[in-house]
């Protein structure tokens, strides 16, 4: 008898633990957020991926019924502000923005305090377009098979200013010079501003480029658009032809933002947040938003399906580094 009471006893205390737990985790969701969210965004304002974060920022505050703030942490071309947000606290209070470059950075970074795979819990993309390869005026060529006659005609002539070093534009040039044999000496700056800069100038004459900073100089005539990098035509620039489209079949490469946060954040969190994203980025003044710097409104079905398409690129990028003859720094 006492041995039965024993067991009892002890298996309504193992129910009470276990009520107990079940009730904890809806009441940690239904409770966050209680303080204001911090988004962080690992670029310079002004940059394409800021001016992304603070279209969707106050939106998804006010949904959550929190302010999020968002925290510019540049340097090391992204690295630095990444690393703090991998090191922050799971709870829902930090949030980043992961970008393109942070997917080939572990094939030309000697040293990453954090794995774009495994160090973030992955939300949503929040928007996705074109590379452009633009030339300056004087370049006798209006598409990329004259381009490419061209430089074959003029070896050594031509070269490319490109945002970084090692870059996704830079490794897009490389593609195209490995694709269609031709040589072109690129020169990476620290950032975009300055490339652009010197191109319209004609110190430099082809540029391999985000869109947004080089759209209002293709619409004003002093850059040439000769091809958009992405699988299909761009809503920016509907006239002009793919890269694929223009002889060198298959080719594609994106830039696209996305939301994570921290590996560990609840589930709970991060279906809430997934769900608010793909609301804002459906509502027609954020698409209008988007269209002006060249990103269509592209959100992930699932926080999963971001995570797979971070690995897909993951193991994209070493190839093409190493092909390319593109030292890790």
């Amino acid at each position: 008898m006492l041995v039965g009471h024993h067991l009892w006893r002890r298996a309504s205390a193992i129910l009470v633990i276990s009520l107990v737990a079940l009730a904890s985790f809806p009441l940690a969701a239904q409770t966050w957020p209680n303080r204001p969210i911090k988004l962080i965004v690992p670029h310079s304002p002004g940059g394409v991926t800021d001016v992304i974060a603070r279209l969707v920022a106050q939106p998804l505050g006010d949904a959550l019924g929190q302010p999020v703030v968002v925290e510019n942490k540049p340097g090391a071309g992204g690295i630095l502000g990444t690393d703090i947000a991998a090191k922050a606290a799971p709870d829902g209070y930090t949030l980043l923005m992961l970008v393109d470059a942070n997917t080939i950075y572990p094939s030309t970074t000697l040293k990453l305090n954090h794995d774009p795979a495994s160090s973030f819990a992955p939300i949503s993309v929040l928007g996705r377009g074109s590379h452009v390869l633009v030339a300056h005026p004087s370049v006798p060529a209006n598409n990329l098979r004259e381009l490419i006659d061209y430089i074959r005609a003029h070896p050594g002539e031509l070269s490319a200013a490109l945002p970084s070093y090692g870059g996704p534009q830079h490794l897009a040039l490389e593609m195209i010079k490995s694709n269609a044999k031709i040589d072109v000496t690129p020169i990476p700056y620290k950032g975009g501003g300055q490339a652009i800069t010197d191109i319209v100038g004609g110190q430099v004459r082809l540029g391999l480029l985000g869109m947004a900073p080089a759209i209002p100089h293709i619409r004003s005539g002093r850059l040439k658009a000769i091809a958009v990098t992405g699988a299909s035509r761009s809503a920016a620039l509907p006239d002009v032809p793919t890269v694929a489209e223009s002889g060198i079949p298959g080719f594609e490469t994106n830039q696209w933002q996305s939301m994570v946060a921290p590996a560990g954040t609840p589930p709970a969190i991060i279906n809430r947040v997934h769900a608010e994203l793909q609301k804002i980025m459906s509502q027609p003044a954020i698409k209008d938003k988007l269209a002006t710097i060249g990103m269509d409104n592209y959100t992930s079905p699932t926080p999963d399906a971001l995570g797979k398409m971070i690995r897909d690129e993951l193991d994209r990028w070493p190839g093409i580094v190493k092909a390319a003859g593109i030292k890790a720094e």
